[in-house]
């Protein structure tokens, strides 16, 4: 398999929108030739036998239970609020307009 050239690593850099600098260059071309070697290497696998799969590992439920417990009240969290109207805390609006 051929290996990537300092001009394709240059060219993914310019995608990418990375400014790179000579050495930064010159160390992500070993270091993605190398990803690539070890890719060919497990390409060689004969895993026939081998059951195709979309998960590794189990699945499990690693969410707590939802139990209610107190909060603060609403008059704890509107001393926090920068503007507010009546129990409402006033957020500035993200698509323009005026927050007035």
């Amino acid at each position: 398999m051929a290996g990537l050239t300092r001009s394709d690593v240059e060219h993914v850099a310019y995608l990418a929108r990375l400014r790179l600098t000579d050495e930064e260059l010159d160390r992500l071309e070993g270091q993605l030739n190398h990803i690539l070697d070890q890719y060919a290497k497990l390409s060689e696998l004969d895993t026939s036998a081998i059951p195709p799969t979309a998960q590794t590992i189990e699945l499990e439920n690693i969410l707590r239970e939802d139990v209610a417990s107190p909060s603060l009240s609403v008059e704890d969290v509107l001393r926090n609020a920068r503007a507010t109207d009546g129990d409402f805390i006033v957020v500035p609006p993200i698509l323009g307009g005026d927050a007035s």
